[in-house]
């Protein structure tokens, strides 16, 4: 195998589209206008030394290493600053540049130390590199005097040296090692967009420094890792490689975190993983990353990783262990004989987003052809079913519509309901860098994201509206749009049906819909409303991206509608820097509901009630298809409290923490008499379940997740499963107990079974990917390169549809014994129900779940910030820390849901969408008090957990 290396360019790319035509060292070589000297001259095979550049961030022009003479110029420019010119004729190897370069070599290394052997960049050093490409063979100035790099000089405290900061969990900082090249700082800045990193001190006594002279744990750093791969020396170090050394292969793989879909290299020693380092040629992430992708693979390797499966006649027995035979075998012959006794739709299953669309697909079918039933749903069911709706019913299609590239030509960006900074941090420093660059923004959301003012950003607009108003408000934007007259007619003519504009158009120009009367509604200022809306409209190419704070409502579904009128209205689909563009939670939830999760679909978003589908798959699989839509996930609980629904296979899912009414949840759970978990851990669900099948990591498969682009990804095996087994065998295995004949060999297999049966993924194989790169659907015959960006010429619905949107209040309101609002969110180190970022060193930065206040509420209720309070709704109460903070509205609380501990999913109700059943964990009223400890729900919930979580030890043989 071997490690694979990327060529470093020394300068980004340049977008011109004139070309110029240069002569390097005697070889020809045509590039775009704009193109650096050092960039033309890699491009012809022609490495210029280099320690500043680095084609991630522009040009810097300090190390003075990348000299080269020009004819006709006087002096030795840098190679990075200076741009091509036509008929330049450059010199990049003559005595004069080999002497100057020496020069300042000696110079870099009389400051540096020379512990090379023992060094943890020994054999990655780009200063030790380039001290041989430029032929150092003596460094004339010595050690004495001044320097960085000795504790004590002459035997007295040298204070220009500063000592090793090993504050992050996952990277070293060695000031003594630094060359002052400014990379990581920007890095910080153009990559990240954080500005986290400056340069302390004048000449000689510059140095790297996180914020004001602050330890890296408590400075404004993400760790993200851009600092540390942009490192050319051992300054920057993952802890990880000091660890255990140096990689030597690599395999490119994807992130299964958020649903951006970042590709990595995943560094391997052996079967040890190194590190995981951005892949440059990624599509989705351009080489970046975060603390999550980057670093918090841990959980692979945690101590409470369950190896072996394990099953138990009751929820109160303890675990035991068994082999795989006696599990699979024992979970079909429970599934058989609960078919027998309660019928046929008597049991269902839940597909997991952190698994590949090969094993999601392979539930679903072991659900419909060996179930033979529609039962089965999945996680977006509580967070983006609202957008498969909503889009489904305007555009024709259930997904965003623009590429995550995109937003490099978005003139005006509006974020409605989501956090990007933390739960899509990548694409959200895309994002910033074009906010930087000009471009203008829009924020809807009832907290003060970081997004709205953070380095050389702040909002035009931010409308913090009240939780449960997002109806209102959106149509309130688009009552400016048409009763200004702000619309894009002709796009509408061409593109959409006219009369149901008008209609819509007649509707939204209501008195009532107008920004004076929603801003009482939503308590916001009206000329903020006709501000943003104004600016939308005629900004330029406006992009709108939202997430769970807009599909989490009662009605979320008409919200999503509301954004694609919106859209539509502007003219702003179909072409880049524009779009509608949905951030989804998981690594791959939209790869689960493309195979087909929902009960009332099949892969590809084809409803089960159509012959020509069915059979499609009826004769493929050899059975009759159910016509009829199968239970949603609270329809399951809610028959298993009645009693008709009785077995459950949940794979990669923790709907105990996860989903909303967590009594009800519970009560749904114990009501069943046979629960199977397939996962990595004993989550919260599996305290109910009565058979555990452990999973596999991302590490340990081969597959492919799709993003939130619609990008098609590869996920490959970089190890061996720990459990023995990949998720997709598992389920295989238990098809073939319940008496299926399945016989797929490799995922490969799979895929090609669902490009089969699936017109969106009709070209899509292993091997295609593996020429692509990655491909995004639809990738058929009319789209063989993939769709980057949908409805170009028209809608996959043919006329895109207008539809009224009427406000309609939610049943959730405050009062006098519940008078704030509680709304959920994540926050940028944590994942999900946290399962996996728990058992890493995330928790470092976010060990707790807190409730955010605003001053005035807090002190009404005298509370101090990081005081115990009792959060208590309708459904239930909690405790946990108060964080007090004016980034929420008065009126309104909020917190996270990452630790099961604090369970915040007690207090939320089971309202939800009206279309869909997505449920309103963004609207919950509840009272906030002082508390002394634990609410009696916890006690008794983390006693029942504990107890649940008990494994029999064997008997040691005598």
């Amino acid at each position: 195998m071997g490690l694979i290396q990327e060529i470093d360019y020394g300068t980004p790319a340049s977008t011109s589209e004139k070309q110029v035509t240069l002569t390097v060292d005697g070889f020809t070589v045509t590039v775009p206008e704009g193109t650096s000297i050092m960039r033309a001259s890699m491009e012809a095979g022609i490495a210029i030394p280099k320690l500043c550049a680095t084609d991630m961030v522009d040009a810097f022009g300090s190390c003075r290493l990348c000299l080269v003479e020009i004819d006709g110029r006087n002096g030795t420019p840098s190679s990075c600053t200076t741009p091509v010119a036509p008929g330049m004729v450059v010199h990049t190897q003559t005595g004069r540049l080999k002497d100057i370069r020496r020069g300042v070599m000696e110079l870099y290394i009389s400051d540096h130390p020379l512990d090379c052997l023992t060094c943890a960049a020994n054999g990655d050093c780009e200063l030790q590199t380039q001290a041989g490409v430029v032929g150092l063979r003596d460094v004339r100035y010595g050690y004495e005097g001044d320097n960085h790099v000795f504790k004590k000089n002459d035997g007295a405290e040298n204070f220009k040296w500063m000592a090793k900061d090993e504050s992050n969990p996952y990277f070293t900082y060695d000031p003594s090692k630094c060359i002052v090249c400014s990379r990581c700082v920007r890095a910080c800045e153009e990559v990240q967009g954080t500005f986290a990193l400056t340069i302390e001190g004048r000449g000689f006594e510059s140095r790297v420094s996180p914020g004001m002279h602050q330890l890296f744990i408590d400075s404004e750093c993400v760790s993200c890792g851009a600092c540390v791969q942009a490192c050319p020396t051992a300054t920057l170090s993952e802890k990880s490689v000091i660890k255990i050394g140096q990689p030597e292969h690599s395999v490119v793989t994807t992130c299964a975190y958020c649903g951006v879909g970042c590709s990595f290299k995943a560094e391997m020693r052996g079967d040890e993983l190194v590190r995981m380092v951005p892949y440059k040629d990624g599509k989705a992430n351009r080489g970046h990353s975060c603390v999550k992708g980057r670093f918090a693979y841990g959980y692979s390797t945690h101590k409470e990783r369950i190896l072996n499966p394990m099953i138990r006649e009751k929820v109160t027995d303890p675990w035991r262990e068994v082999s795989w035979e006696e599990a699979l075998t024992h979970t079909g012959s429970e599934f058989r004989r609960i078919q027998y006794q309660y019928g046929r739709t008597s049991i269902g299953g839940i597909t997991s987003s952190r698994c590949t669309n090969e094993e999601t697909y392979l539930v679903q079918k072991l659900i419909r052809q060996g179930f033979r039933n529609n039962n089965v749903d999945t996680c977006a069911r509580v967070c983006h079913s609202p957008t498969g709706y909503g889009l489904g019913q305007t555009f024709g299609t259930s997904a965003g519509t623009q590429d995550f590239d995109s937003i490099e030509q978005s003139d005006v960006v509006m974020i409605i309901g989501a956090n990007p900074t933390d739960a899509h941090p990548v694409f959200a420093s895309r994002m910033k860098k074009r906010l930087r660059k000009g471009a203008k923004l829009i924020v809807l959301d009832p907290r003060r994201t970081d997004i709205v003012r953070s380095a050389h950003i702040e909002a035009q607009h931010h409308l913090p509206l009240k939780p449960g108003t997002n109806v209102a408000v959106v149509t309130a934007l688009s009552h400016v749009i048409v009763t200004e007259g702000l619309f894009d007619e002709a796009f509408i003519r061409e593109r959409c049906d006219w009369d149901e504009f008008q209609d819509w158009a007649s509707f939204v120009a209501l008195p009532e819909n107008s920004p004076e009367v929603v801003g009482q509604l939503a308590n916001l200022d009206p000329e903020d409303i006709r501000g943003a809306a104004r600016l939308f409209a005629t900004g330029g190419n406006g992009a709108i991206y939202y997430g769970l704070g807009v599909t989490e409502h009662s009605q979320g579904s008409t919200t999503v509608i509301a954004i694609a009128n919106l859209a539509m209205a502007t003219g702003n689909i179909g072409r880049p820097g524009v779009g509608v563009n949905p951030l989804r939670g998981q690594n791959n939830v939209q790869g689960s509901c493309d195979m087909g999760s929902f009960p009332h679909e099949l892969p590809g978003y084809r409803h089960v009630s159509g012959d020509a589908v069915r059979d499609i798959y009826e004769s493929l699989w050899g059975v009759k298809l159910d016509d009829e839509p199968g239970l949603r996930i609270p329809n399951m609980l809610d028959a298993a409290v009645d009693g008709s629904f009785k077995g459950l296979y949940v794979q990669g899912e923790d709907i105990l923490q996860s989903d909303p009414d967590t009594k009800h949840v519970a009560a749904g759970l114990a009501a069943m008499e046979c629960v199977v978990v397939h996962d990595l851990f004993l989550n919260e669900t599996a305290n109910y379940a009565h058979v555990f099948l452990p999973g596999s990591t991302f590490l340990e498969k081969d597959g492919t997740f799709t993003n939130a682009e619609r990008r098609i990804n590869r996920v490959r095996k970089v190890m061996a499963p720990k459990n023995g087994l990949a998720d997709w065998e598992v389920t295989q295995k238990l098809a073939q107990a319940m008496g299926l004949a399945w016989n797929y060999q490799h995922p490969s297999e799979i895929m090609d079974e669902i490009a089969k049966t699936t017109p969106s993924f009709a070209k899509v194989s292993y091997d295609y990917l593996e020429k692509m790169g990655s491909v995004q659907w639809p990738c058929n015959e009319q789209a063989p390169e993939g769709t980057p960006i949908m409805h170009i010429s028209g809608f996959v619905r043919g006329k895109g549809k207008f539809i009224r949107t009427e406000y309609v209040a939610t049943d959730e309101r405050t009062g006098p014994r519940f008078p704030l609002l509680l709304t959920t969110g994540r926050i940028l180190s944590q994942y999900n129900v946290g399962a996996q970022t728990r058992r890493t060193d995330n928790v470092m930065w976010h060990s707790e779940d807190r409730l955010e206040i605003h001053p005035h509420d807090a002190e009404n209720r005298g509370l101090r910030d990081g005081d115990w309070v009792r959060l208590t709704s309708r459904s239930g109460e909690t405790t946990l820390r108060a964080l007090i903070t004016d980034k929420v509205s008065p009126g309104v609380v909020y917190t996270t849901f990452h630790h099961p501990d604090t369970q915040a999913n007690v207090i939320t109700t089971d309202f939800s969408d009206w279309a869909t059943n997505c449920p309103e964990y963004k609207v919950t009223a509840v009272q906030v008090g002082a508390s002394n400890g634990p609410s009696e729900w916890q006690r008794d919930y983390d006693e029942q957990a504990r107890n649940s979580r008990r494994i029999a030890t064997l008997e040691a043989a005598e």
